[in-house]
């Protein structure tokens, strides 16, 4: 659940280089890539280690914003851009549509639990190319 000091160095690299990226014009954005491209292929990629999930227990009445939050700091591990559509999906159904909270968290555990099943298998298979 806590942050390492590698991660937040690439969290600090990263954010660095999407702000330069974002001050480019198009073609040096296009030279940017092809360079990273080219780096990519010269140079074989860090293992990345994913951890397990610290999986808090679900108490027995919870809100579906306090589920989320939950399930947050269990998967933490989860990039929460690429699940932040189907979270706010789910979310909206249960505040504009009424579905039943309880339901709606029981389809919120199975959406992080696919996604890091994702990752697992992402990174499986980037490290045996």
């Amino acid at each position: 659940m806590s942050t390492t000091p590698g991660q937040i160095k690439f969290d600090t690299r990263k954010k660095r280089l999407q702000k330069l990226y974002n001050q480019m014009g198009s073609e040096a954005q296009h030279m940017l890539l092809e360079f990273a491209e080219f780096l990519a292929q010269r140079y074989e990629p860090d293992i990345q280690e994913i951890g397990k999930p610290e999986i808090i227990p679900r108490p027995e009445s919870e809100t579906v914003v306090k589920a989320i939050q939950r399930l947050s700091a269990s998967y933490s591990m989860l990039d929460k851009s690429l699940i932040l559509n189907e979270t706010s999906e789910l979310m909206t159904q249960h505040i504009m549509q009424g579905r039943d909270a309880v339901e709606v968290i029981d389809e919120l555990e199975k959406l992080f639990v696919d996604h890091y099943q994702k990752l697992i298998a992402q990174n499986l298979d980037n490290n045996n190319d």
